[in-house]
Order: C-alpha cells, then sequence, then structure tokens
C-alpha cells in the first residue's frame, strides 16, 4: 500500500513538469515519459499514450520497483523499466523524466557509436551536482535504442553502477533520461543538457 497524498504530490509535481517541458518543445505529442518517487517500494508514473502538455492527475499511475501496476487497471510506459531500474540504482533520486527533445535526438544520432558524448568546458556544466567549475568533463552514455527495454534496462543500470556520478543519458534517434533528488532538480537538468545539446550542435554547424 502506498500513501495517497504523497501520490497525489507526485502526480501533481508530473503534471506540472509535463506542462513546462510541453511548452519548450522537448515532449511533442504522446512522446516522453515521467516518473516521481513515492517511496521505497513505489512510482507515480504517467499512463501509456497520453498527452503531455494535457496532463492530469488521471494521467499518473502508480507502479512498484519492478515496473508492476498497484491498485490500477491502466498500462504504464514501455520504458518503465528504464525508470525503475534508476530507482533502483539510485535511493536517493526522486525524480525521473524522459524527453524527445529535437537536440537531444539529433545530436544523439551524429555521435560516435564507440563511444559517450563528452562535454567540456562549458560553465553550465555546473548546473549538475558534483561539478563546480567549467574545467571539468560531463560524459553522456549513448545507448542504442531497441525494442528490448530489459536488456537496455540492465545495460543502464551496469553502467551507472560503474559510473554513479553522471546525471543522465541518451537513446540514439530517440531521446534524454536524467533524474534528481527532487522533480526541480531534474528538470533544471533538462534545461541544462537542453542548452549543452544546443551548443554542440551549433557548434558542429558553424566549424564542422
Amino acid at each position: 500500500m502506498f500513501d495517497v497524498i504523497r501520490y497525489s504530490k507526485a502526480a501533481e509535481a508530473i503534471v506540472e513538469a509535463g506542462r513546462f517541458l510541453y511548452s519548450r518543445g522537448w515532449s511533442p505529442a504522446t512522446s516522453s515519459n515521467y516518473s516521481a518517487r513515492i517511496d521505497e517500494q513505489h512510482v507515480a508514473i504517467t499512463v501509456s499514450g497520453r498527452h503531455k502538455g494535457r496532463l492530469e492527475a488521471a494521467d499518473v499511475m502508480v507502479v512498484d520497483l519492478n515496473g508492476s501496476p498497484v491498485q490500477s487497471d491502466a498500462r504504464s510506459s514501455a520504458e518503465t523499466q528504464l525508470h525503475t531500474v534508476l530507482y533502483q540504482v539510485f535511493p536517493s533520486v526522486g525524480a525521473v523524466l524522459h524527453t524527445h527533445s529535437v537536440n537531444a535526438t539529433v545530436l544523439s544520432r551524429l555521435s560516435s557509436a564507440n563511444g559517450p558524448l563528452v562535454l567540456e568546458g562549458y560553465e553550465l556544466q555546473k548546473a549538475f551536482e558534483g561539478i563546480d567549475t567549467h574545467e571539468s568533463t560531463l560524459t553522456v552514455p549513448v545507448f542504442d535504442n531497441t525494442q528490448n527495454i530489459s536488456e537496455l534496462a540492465e545495460k543502464t543500470a551496469r553502467w551507472f553502477t560503474e559510473h554513479p556520478d553522471q546525471p543522465g543519458y541518451l537513446i540514439r534517434g530517440h531521446g534524454l533520461y536524467t533524474w534528481g533528488s527532487t522533480m526541480e532538480d531534474c528538470l533544471r537538468h533538462v534545461e541544462a543538457f537542453e542548452f549543452l545539446f544546443e551548443c554542440e550542435l551549433e557548434t558542429m554547424r558553424v566549424r564542422p
């Protein structure tokens, strides 16, 4: 059983996040999925197929950390395991956001197939916890897209168990996953990533 009041607060945070991310063009139509931790065993997550700019509380359901619905007949995103595995790996994580922006999608397709995206020298890298100088490196792994979500969830779990300080990853041709202790932290990460991705793409354009 989960706390209904905590669920209500999590659902409200998800609804507000959806409106903001849709307004920025980072979650078009029914793409993307968002979640927020309720307690150690339960997560609030968007119901599959919902328009993210028009979310209501009824569009947010509860799953356990295995991704199974709790007291609901609704269906969560096919990518639910990519959320729940992060809550398992990182007990301090309170929210996970997956977006489908143009910048993230295009940059992930241009990134090397043999390694992560490496961001260096940007002042805005300090938007991420643990980074206090532009003289640092922010590594963003890029995983190949697949319909085998269980396999991808295992890959991401292994990577982030070995690299616990990294705040996000890309799926090639698909989008961004990022997380934070709170929804506010998570939204800050999305904004920072989007700025950095746009800078990388603009640099490629003017200096191919």
